[in-house]
This record gives structure tokens, C-alpha cells and sequence, in this order.
């Protein structure tokens, strides 16, 4: 048959490895495939070392690559939000079929983007897009296709992963690995999308849509960092008998659909608690499967070329389907996505790990006691460090409740005259119902 010819936007640190695995593993994949692969056009700002393009055809121009009559599949590996936007866009409205790893231009832009496709009846495959090499958007798309998904938990950025890790082996200050982080590569040098949550919330919604079949919703779902997380909170956890995980979930509720990213105390004994350093996990639990783990690098240039290029496969072996039998984009069909609400964080239950620092003084504990029982709120468990010093931290692990009554009893604990500073509060997850 005819060869599929793909041109490939960026060759940074994915593009190369895409450009290595498409070329190393020529023949292999042409067998899979069942037609032939062959890079025709590559648009780039500069040449990659790792890459031989000796006899390629180079363009400086990414459009150049998206408007190419000869080019089927356009692999965008731009990165952003509006660059990307527009090459897909073009590629789709001249006909191509595309692949990308962009999760931010997913997360924000898909919506757009699958009803482009739609129309002119192109295929937008995304599965590097969220944990690198796992090939978790299959799993979910077709693989747990017969279940109702009842709720989704992921360590989904390997930078937050190993910085808690270091912070818990070792006994580091968040500042110090994440620094550490900056020198080996794996944060920026503006680390903010990493260490707060939003690379983790671009991910936890595409992941959130795909589970439920709602349309892609980034602007609702809760983001929240990890910076203020210390030795101590973690030391405090494992005696507690959890671990501090940077955590996407996202989970269905009679009232609406939760999408929130935090740290979460999670119970040690759970497979999560044990992924470390940049590894990647997502725990998936289906109403007939029940809890199933994937677990594998979620960066790097191959491994998260090996979902790139497996894209790229699944889109020669359908290129002769009817558009009505291939696998819809967000898993549903179109016409059956659900308007089912993506909940604000203050309508969501957790229960909660709080550290607080007191007075030493007789029936402070009482005071903060009370005000938590006046809220509904049990406490399931207590540590009140021994000190010489005249203040005490006192470590509270609470029963679940809703967010918003948590909230308020926070604000009116701070307000007592024995409470010094701001309460650290972290929501535990049992991830077991």
C-alpha cells in the first residue's frame, strides 16, 4: 500500500526521540502499522544533536508542514497554548490527520479542536499528552470501555513526585530539592506549572473527561501547590501511617464531577504511596474491573516518543474507517457527552490532616475541640508534640467532611488568641471506596 507520509512540528527533547524511534524502528512498525511510515517534511527552529536529518526535507516554517499537500499526519511538538492552537487548526482545516503531546492545548483547547476534526472527518490522537509513556488514554478510551468509572487518582508530574520523595528519604526542605530539581532537569527555571499543580490539572482533565464523557473543563478544576509542605508534615504523616503524594483526582458524585489537584495524605500500604522519584502512576477505579494501577516514566524523550509514534500507528490502521467507527476522542461519541457540573472545591469531602501551632497553655486543644465539633467535624486522631519551647505544634486528623464547613472552622481556629500563624491543612484520601 501507499506510505503514509507524517511531518513533525518541533525537535526538541520529544521530537527527537519521535524523529529516533520512527526511524530506528522503521520496519518494525511499518509490520504493526500494516503500511509504511515515512517522514516527508520536518519544521524546526534549530537541529537537534541527537538527530541524523541528513537527506530530510527542513523547513523553518511549522505552517509550511501543516498546509504540505504531500504530508497525512502532522506530529505537533511545539508545546504553548496559541502557536499550537493555530498549526493544529491548520492542519485540520487543509485535511491532515494530527498527533500531539501537548496537554495544555488539549486541556484548554479540545474542545475546539475534536469539533474541527469532526467536521472534516480527521482523527486527533493525544495519548502522549498525559503521563508520558503509559499508555493510560488507551486504557481508558477502550481497554475500560464496559465500566462505569467511578473515580480516577494519579501522581501525574514527576518533578512534585520527586521532590515529596526527596523531602521524605532524606528529610529535605522544599526549597533545597526543588533546586536540585532546577540543576538535573526535571523543574524549569520558572517551576511554577510543576510545583503548583497546573501541569498535573491539564492532565487530571483530560483524564477527567475521558472517565466521564464530559467536555473538557481546565478553568474549574482546583489547583494547589505543594511549597508549603515541610520535613515535619511529612514526618507527621508517616507516623500517622500515610504518605504526602502531589495528587490528581477526579471522582463522579450524585452532585457532580470533583477535579481537583493537592498534596493528599494517602495510607502507606496503597500501591500510589510507593511510586517514586519522577515516576508516574494513575489509579483507575471501574464498577466492574475495580482498582487497576499504570504505573511507568511519565517524560523523557523515547518514552513519551513510544506514545507518540503508537498515535501515530493507530491513526494508519484507521485511516480507511468511517468516522463513526472509530474511537470517539473524549471515549464517548459526541453527540453523548454529559452536562454532568464539574463541582467547585468547597462542595468536594476529604478528610483532613491539620498542623497548628499553639500557646502552651491550659485548654487551648479544648478551644480548637470545640470549634470543630461545633462544624460537624470528628477527629479521628491526635499528636501533641512534647516541648520546652512556649509554643507546641499540635497534628489533628479529621473524619470526612465538606470543604466548605472545614473552611470555615479553619478560619475561626486561626482567630483564637493561642493560635500562631497560618494552619497547614492537607485532605487525606483512603482511595479504597
Amino acid at each position: 500500500m501507499k506510505p503514509v507520509k507524517v511531518g513533525i512540528c518541533g525537535l526538541g527533547t520529544v521530537g527527537g526521540g519521535t524523529f529516533n524511534v520512527l526511524t530506528r524502528n522503521a520496519e518494525e512498525i511499518s509490520r504493526r502499522a500494516g503500511r509504511h511510515i515515512v517522514i516527508e517534511q520536518i519544521g524546526m527552529r534549530s537541529e537537534n544533536p541527537n538527530c541524523d536529518t541528513t537527506g530530510m526535507q527542513l523547513t523553518a516554517d511549522i505552517f509550511e508542514v501543516a498546509t504540505n499537500p504531500e504530508i497525512d499526519i502532522v506530529i505537533e511538538l511545539i508545546g504553548g497554548y496559541d502557536t499550537a492552537r493555530d498549526l493544529v487548526m491548520t492542519a485540520i482545516e487543509n485535511g491532515k490527520h494530527v498527533v500531539t503531546a501537548n496537554k495544555a492545548l488539549i486541556a484548554v483547547h479540545g474542545n475546539e479542536i475534536f469539533e474541527a476534526a469532526q467536521e472534516q472527518n480527521v482523527m486527533v490522537a493525544f495519548e502522549a499528552s498525559v503521563a508520558g509513556g503509559i499508555p493510560i488514554i488507551k486504557a481508558i478510551r477502550e481497554g475500560l470501555s464496559a465500566n462505569q468509572i467511578n473515580w480516577l487518582a494519579g501522581i501525574i508530574n514527576g518533578t512534585g513526585n520527586f521532590i515529596m520523595t526527596e523531602m521524605r528519604e532524606k528529610g529535605r526542605e522544599f526549597a533545597d530539592v526543588l533546586q536540585e530539581a532546577q540543576a538535573l532537569g526535571y523543574a524549569e527555571a520558572d517551576p511554577t506549572f510543576d510545583v503548583e499543580g497546573i501541569d498535573a490539572a491539564h492532565k487530571l482533565t483530560i483524564l477527567s473527561s475521558l472517565a466521564f464523557g464530559i467536555p473538557l473543563q481546565f478553568s474549574k478544576a482546583y489547583t494547589e501547590g505543594i511549597s508549603k509542605i515541610t520535613p515535619q508534615d511529612i514526618q507527621y504523616a508517616e507516623e500517622l501511617g500515610y504518605r504526602v503524594k502531589h495528587l490528581g483526582i477526579t471522582r463522579r458524585t450524585d452532585k457532580g464531577i470533583e477535579l481537583r489537584v493537592h498534596p493528599t495524605l494517602i495510607p502507606k500500604n496503597v500501591l500510589l504511596a510507593n511510586v517514586n522519584g519522577v515516576m508516574n502512576a494513575i489509579l483507575a477505579d471501574g464498577d466492574a474491573v475495580g482498582q487497576t494501577l499504570y504505573y511507568g516514566p511519565g517524560a523523557g524523550a523515547e518514552a513519551t516518543a513510544s506514545a507518540v509514534v503508537a498515535d501515530v500507528v493507530d491513526v494508519v490502521r484507521t485511516l480507511t474507517a468511517d468516522r463513526d467507527n472509530r474511537v470517539p476522542h473524549l471515549a464517548f461519541q459526541p453527540s453523548a457527552l454529559s452536562d454532568a457540573p464539574v463541582l467547585p472545591v468547597e462542595e468536594t469531602t476529604s478528610a483532613y490532616y491539620l498542623r497548628l501551632q499553639a500557646v502552651e497553655r491550659p485548654g487551648v486543644l479544648a478551644h480548637v475541640t470545640r470549634i470543630l465539633g461545633e462544624k460537624g467535624i470528628n477527629i479521628e486522631a491526635i499528636i501533641q508534640k512534647q516541648t520546652t519551647e512556649a509554643q507546641v505544634p499540635v497534628i489533628m486528623l479529621t473524619q470526612r467532611v465538606e470543604e466548605r464547613m472545614m473552611n470555615e472552622a479553619i478560619r475561626e481556629i486561626e482567630a483564637l488568641p493561642d493560635i500562631l500563624g497560618e494552619i497547614v491543612r492537607i485532605r487525606v484520601e483512603l482511595l479504597a471506596d
